[in-house]
């Protein structure tokens, strides 16, 4: 008797086509809409978090690469802005050029956040009282010199990260929270990363303050949505810039002006993404990442990582070899 002639047979063949059928369909569904987001869409405008009504941006490690990009592109959308980094001089540097290209009005404010100051966090606070604040870029970061097991890092690189990584980007949003919530009106950027969304072995204190970036957006998102605030946590791949440490742009590492506009064109659409209050908005970055939540499994990703880690860190270390004989040589 064959499978066909057998109905019980039948119907559990059936009844797997069907699921497979789901399966497959839900898969493609979410690929398709994941192009759509990354290519056709537009996301919430800016102007309803007060663009060209007076309305100011507080950006985080805002003189350099993606900082200093979100700082000039929502100025050109007619922000005023705060920047808000370690180095006064490349504060007034940039302020100077967004002033001239935008028109805008150009605050600066220093603060080395590895230092975690309570003072200078009241200090800004006390400054951030007196605007309109419409969007903070919570986008300062600091993360390890290169690849190192966790049982031989330096505990200062740790503290570090936690104090920039985590703890900074808490501090600047109770900064900013009781304004917002009094308009419930606002828009909060977490500057992610893929380290949060795969760990990664090597990085592993900047992958876990990343993967709490993610969850923390997700919580606080959740809990400020019903107050008119959207919270974003922007997961992202690499991008030149001095802490990539990466100088030439490929389709899979774009340069900041690009990414930080696809960004700001993308608000409150996933892109790839697959959990609450996230979004992977650069066209690449959101493929690798729907591939990632739908490719292999998690064990997978982490191994490839480790791998990546390892590799990297072998060349690291011969770096320091050659230099470490070289300057022997010089001596």
């Amino acid at each position: 008797m064959d499978s066909i002639s057998d109905p019980k047979l039948f119907a559990v063949a059936a009844a797997f086509s069907l699921v497979g059928l789901a399966f497959v369909s839900t898969k493609l569904a979410s690929f398709v809409k994941a192009l759509l987001d990354l290519y056709v869409f537009s996301g919430i405008p800016l102007k309803k978090f007060g663009a060209g009504n007076g309305a100011w941006a507080v950006i985080t490690g805002a003189t350099d690469g993606i900082g200093k990009e979100f700082a000039r592109q929502l100025a050109n959308k007619k922000f005023n802005v705060l920047l808000v980094s370690r180095t006064l001089s490349k504060l007034e540097t940039v302020a100077a050029e967004i002033t001239t290209e935008s028109g805008m009005e150009v605050k600066v404010f220093t603060m080395d956040f590895a230092k975690g100051d309570p003072q200078d966090f009241a200090r800004l606070g006390d400054l951030i009282q007196t605007l309109n604040v419409g969007v903070l870029v919570n986008n300062v970061g600091t993360n390890h010199d290169f690849p190192t097991p966790f049982a031989e890092e330096a505990d200062q690189v740790i503290d570090n990260i936690i104090q920039v990584n985590v703890k900074g980007a808490m501090s600047m949003t109770k900064l900013v929270l009781p304004q917002m919530l009094e308009k419930k009106n606002g828009l909060i950027l977490n500057l992610g990363s893929f380290a949060g969304l795969v760990a990664t072995p090597y990085l592993s204190v900047y992958s876990a303050g990343k993967a709490f970036l993610s969850t923390w957006s997700q919580a606080i998102g959740t809990e400020l949505r019903p107050q008119g605030i959207l919270v974003e946590h922007v997961n992202t791949y690499f991008v030149v810039s001095a802490m990539s440490k990466i100088r030439k742009p490929t389709a899979l590492i774009p340069l900041a002006k690009p990414y930080v506009a696809s960004v700001l064109a993308k608000i409150g659409l996933p892109c790839g993404a697959d959990v609450p209050f996230t979004s992977t908005p650069y066209p690449t970055h959101g493929l690798v990442n729907w591939v990632i939540n739908n490719v292999f499994s998690k064990t997978f990703w982490v191994n490839k990582n480790d791998s990546i880690q390892r590799s990297i860190r072998k060349r690291a270390l011969r770096k320091r070899e050659r230099e470490a004989a070289a300057a022997h040589k010089t001596n």
